[in-house]
């Protein structure tokens, strides 16, 4: 059986652990990217060897170009070829907007969407090749609807689902499909300061009463890498908050 090939950027925390796990336990062959979190990113390594799955790891900041071309190029000579890239990785600096410093805005594109444009197009070269392949990035509910004192943030996300949609339309006829994933409120250790007031407020505000959980985007990923008809789509998963 001819295996797909997943790189998954971002992965040794949070949404991008959870997709990566979620993932090899089906079978895939995983690379799980990481940059400064090396030690969770072990962790999960040797967690999936233990319950007998293999993945690799690699170190890469996925904003700075030469790195993502050496990561994609490891990729391709370890297994000649990429069937999935997840844009997972990102930054969030909560901050009141008059508070944003140039370095601040400069610095949450360069994380948040150069990444995204880098590690694409990087892949995309190899994909268009072999005819085929799946872009999935991980936006969030700001980059919808924007989020206060979350501008900068906001508008990086908005601009990946802008950068969806445009790449679904130019690489269709080349039987690559690109989607965007918009989660609501995630569980995560980016909201791991929340406080439990403010927690049940947002609660509250949810049709579904309950917070995501990490396993609800990994789940949207398999099923949007397993499809074969669905591109250009801004799935947003956040319990009906924003209906």
């Amino acid at each position: 059986m001819d295996r797909k090939v997943i790189l998954v950027t971002g992965a040794s925390r949070g949404i991008g652990r959870e997709i990566a796990k979620t993932l090899a336990q089906t079978d895939y062959q995983v690379i799980a990217n990481y940059n400064q979190s090396s030690e969770a990113a072990l962790r999960l390594r040797n967690e999936l060897k233990e319950a007998g799955f293999e993945i690799d790891i690699f170190k890469c900041d996925v904003s700075q170009r030469e790195e993502v071309r050496k990561m994609v190029d490891f990729v391709i000579n370890q297994y000649g070829k990429i069937d999935v890239l997840i844009n997972n990785a990102g930054i969030d600096d909560e901050k009141m907007f008059l508070d944003i410093t140039d370095d601040d805005w400069n610095h949450m594109m360069q994380n948040n969407l150069y990444s995204v444009f880098c590690c694409s197009q990087e892949v995309l070269k190899h994909m268009l090749h072999e005819k085929k392949g799946c872009i999935i990035n991980i936006s969030s509910i700001y980059g919808v609807n924007g989020g206060s004192c979350d501008v900068h943030y906001s508008a990086s996300k908005a601009a990946i689902n802008g950068m969806t949609k445009a790449l679904a339309k130019e690489f269709g006829l080349s039987n690559i499909r690109v989607n965007s994933i918009a989660p609501g409120v995630i569980l995560t250790d980016m909201t791991a300061q929340i406080s439990e007031k403010d927690w049940e407020q947002v609660k509250n505000e949810i049709p579904l009463g309950k917070i995501g959980k990490p396993s609800d985007i990994a789940k949207c990923v398999k099923w949007l890498m397993e499809d074969d008809y669905t591109t250009g789509q801004v799935i947003e998963i956040n319990g009906g908050w924003n209906m």
